[in-house]
């Protein structure tokens, strides 16, 4: 399955080489790091995607 990836909202610059990407799939989400696209990647719960966005978001 080829997963759509998109970039962080706060990821506008496009000379900041630091983003972080996600791709939706049916109860998965899946997050890399847009520098090593072929690199790691975590795939994560709907409830574990929720609970690091209680944490991630700013305040």
């Amino acid at each position: 399955m080829k997963l759509a990836w998109r970039k962080s909202s706060y990821s506008s610059n496009s000379n900041e080489p630091d983003c972080v990407e996600v791709a939706h799939t049916p109860g998965t989400v899946h997050v890399r790091d847009s520098k090593e696209a072929q690199g790691p990647r975590l795939a994560l719960s709907g409830a574990a995607w929720t609970a690091f966005l209680g944490y991630a978001a700013p305040r």
